[in-house]
């Protein structure tokens, strides 16, 4: 049987085959297309030596359990995103709520602001304020305090970290105050 006759005979039911399996026709064409040309390219060396309907049926299985491990990643990666999403919102949403709801029931901005500044230690305090509320560049605060750059940068990092617990129930502050 010539590669011709065995296409023709052949390929309707390897697509339906392929069909039963990945539902999408036209994912089962291109697999069964894929599975054809690779024959193609091998049917002289394989006619002799291998059972030709059980091999495509074994190439078509085995690409069709590749497509569909690869939709189930995709599918997956999609579903996790999502899920990503829909927390950030539901954060952001009850962020916003706290805010409307608490913020200023009882205490000013400032009042907020700083009382979590006063839960810095002192030096880190000084620092954070020379450096971000007074806009002093970080060399000229390490110069004015005779400390290294260094321990400026590690103090204004020590102080964004614990000012965003303090204020992880006043988001929008954190966003204005950390810029």
């Amino acid at each position: 049987m010539t590669f011709d006759e065995f296409y023709i005979h052949w390929y309707s039911r390897m697509k339906w085959f392929a069909c039963e399996y990945v539902i999408s026709e036209d994912d089962a064409e291109d697999i069964v297309q894929e599975v054809f040309a690779d024959l193609y390219e091998k049917y002289a060396l394989l006619t002799n030596h291998v059972n030709l309907v059980a091999y495509i049926y074994t190439t078509i299985k085995n690409r069709c359990i590749d497509h569909i491990r690869h939709k189930l990643v995709e599918k997956e990666s999609a579903d996790k995103i999502r899920q990503e999403y829909l927390l950030t919102l539901q954060m952001k949403f009850d962020s916003l709520e706290i805010l409307e709801n608490d913020l200023f029931k009882d205490k000013s901005v400032e009042t907020v602001i700083e009382e979590a500044l006063n839960t810095l230690p002192e030096r880190c305090r000084e620092i954070f304020i020379m450096h971000k509320i007074e806009g002093k560049k970080q060399k000229i605060i390490a110069a004015e305090l005779k400390i290294s750059p260094k321990t400026v940068e590690n103090q204004i990092s020590v102080a964004y970290q614990k000012l965003r617990k303090e204020l992880r129930n006043y988001m929008p502050l954190v966003i204005l105050l950390l810029q």
